[in-house]
């Protein structure tokens, strides 16, 4: 199958968790919004009637619609090879995304903690004052979660001896604090060993390698959920 993914073209955002599956597994995919003319497609489809995404990512599989990050992760994964076949071990997955996705939520309000309709320059206090937050509970919350996990399962990945999503999604939390907060970031490292690990080995994957050299893969910055401000990385 051809999948078609929808999400803004000039940041990695929610859409590089999807992004990071279907290269892993060698995926025939387009990647719509960053062609001519795709970023009305991509609005277009939000106003259809029946059952239209709520947002970007989703994905278009045959005549299927699917919007939201874990949502989208749930139905590719059993097809990718990235998930169990059994439903429990689906079902596990598909809350451990969850999670994923509540942290990012957090990561964004470190730079908007006040909503996205003010600019950063407009909330820099409390935008200080969440991050110190983040920084003292919910990372070490977050990361130290999957981190356990990692340890009492013994194998090399989240959840035993083979690869899933949940293990390309923690890959993409590294990079993404390593860009935003080098500083506060490298304090934390001696913390979660098992999760650099595994973000190396994930980066060492052949498909994965060639992504990250590639022009697909579009480079962090500014106007995406990790951001680096010097301010907040103290």
């Amino acid at each position: 199958m051809r999948y078609e993914l929808y999400y803004w073209p000039g940041i990695q955002g929610r859409g590089e968790y999807v992004r990071l599956a279907l290269e892993e597994a060698e995926a025939d995919y387009a990647d719509v919004a960053r062609g001519a003319r795709g970023v009305a497609a991509m609005m277009k489809m939000m106003e259809t009637k029946g059952t239209p995404p709520f947002a970007p990512p989703f994905l278009k599989a045959g005549s299927l619609v699917i919007g939201q990050v874990a949502n989208i992760l749930f139905y590719l994964g059993p097809r990718l090879g990235l998930a169990p076949k059994a439903e429990p071990g689906q079902l596990w997955l598909h809350q451990l995304q969850l999670t994923v996705t509540d942290f990012v939520v957090e990561v964004h309000d470190t730079h908007h903690p006040l909503g996205p309709s003010l600019y950063y320059e407009d909330q820099k206090a409390p935008a200080k004052k969440r991050t110190e937050e983040f920084w003292n509970e919910r990372v070490p919350k977050y990361m130290g979660y999957f981190e356990r996990l990692l340890k009492d399962n013994g194998g090399a990945y989240v959840t035993g001896r083979r690869l899933t999503y949940i293990d390309l999604s923690m890959f993409q939390l590294v990079e993404g604090l390593r860009y935003a907060f080098p500083n506060r970031m490298k304090a934390f490292e001696k913390k979660i060993p098992g999760l650099l690990e595994l973000r190396d080995k994930v980066a060492a994957r052949p498909n994965i390698k060639a992504y990250l050299e590639s022009d697909r893969r579009i480079a962090f910055n500014e106007d995406g959920i990790f951001r680096h401000y010097k301010a907040l990385d103290f």
